[in-house]
């Protein structure tokens, strides 16, 4: 099944390149993953590896954000064929979600790392990978249904322009889910070791998509419930911010560690799941967002 719209020419390339169905096909050659570039100071393939051997797809709070995300896409997706994009996939547990639930959508995975994209493109055979840098976003105008950003805006330092370019490639009526790191006064040495450029508040959360022309159809927070001993334990680690001398990825490393299988967070998060249906709550680890262009 070809793409419904014309892809940008590589650089230096003047032939647009074709999706096949099972793979790119750039000058008359075949190719797994189509690589635009793009600015990596934001992350990192070590810190990808890092992230899969500490916790994998399984964490608690992710697995969350993952259920979150899947229920506003059926919610407010208006059926037909979409294009959804998943936007930071890094090794796939996103864009597994979305094609399970969503088997005769066009789903398009992204990323700005090269590393793991080849092996996400060869497990996932027919769904187009492609490397780029949203900022510099090289998709169509109106070219995609929904953009889903699980906690990838935080390591974008010009996230205005990061999410302008979103609301350019999202047809009017779609949709972006959103979700970021909440709490700018708890920024530590976690957030430093991961390249967060920034915690947000809903506040700022909000200017920046309305700034982008984007309507907020639902905002709330992820792990209100398990807030207050999270804020004391980021409270905590600020004071490794100024040791140079520690550890800090054995900190990160042992923090999630503790808290990545643990039987009680996860029930606790999944009565706030079931609770946060009905209602939006007013604090928490990571803000949520939908949002609609117009």
């Amino acid at each position: 099944m070809k793409l419904p719209f014309r892809l940008a020419p590589l650089e230096n390339e003047g032939i647009p390149p074709e999706w096949t169905g099972s793979g790119f096909v750039v000058n008359g050659q075949p190719v797994n993953v189509l690589r635009y570039g793009a600015n990596t100071e934001g992350w990192s393939s070590d810190l990808t590896s890092f992230h899969e051997k500490v916790s994998g797809n399984e964490h608690f709070i992710d697995k969350a954000s993952r259920q979150v995300a899947l229920e506003q896409l059926v919610k407010h997706l208006k059926g037909g064929l979409p294009i959804l994009l998943d936007v930071g996939c890094s090794s796939g547990a996103m864009l597994r979600s979305m094609k399970d639930r969503f088997p005769e959508a066009t789903v398009i995975g992204s990323d700005c790392i090269p590393e793991h994209l080849e092996s996400l493109a060869s497990e996932l055979t027919g769904t187009p990978i492609l490397q780029f840098d949203i900022v510099e976003c090289p998709l169509p105008d109106e070219s995609v249904d929904a953009v889903v950003m699980l906690n990838v805006l935080e390591h974008i330092e010009n996230d205005t322009e990061a999410i302008r370019q979103v609301k350019r490639i999202l047809k009017p009526g779609g949709i972006l889910v959103l979700e970021v790191p909440a709490g700018p006064s708890l920024y530590d040495v976690y957030d430093r070791y991961l390249l967060h450029c920034r915690r947000y508040s809903l506040a700022r959360l909000r200017n920046l998509v309305n700034g982008a022309g984007f309507g907020i159809i639902r905002q709330s927070h992820l792990g209100c419930f398990l807030y207050p001993l999270f804020s004391l334990v980021k409270r905590r680690n600020q004071r490794y911010l100024k040791e140079n001398s520690v550890d800090h990825k054995k900190i990160v490393e042992q923090e999630i560690q503790k808290t990545g299988d643990n039987f009680l967070l996860r029930l606790i998060m999944a009565l706030e799941l079931r609770m946060g249906r009905y209602s939006s709550y007013p604090f928490g680890i990571r803000c949520l967002m939908t949002c609609l262009r117009p």
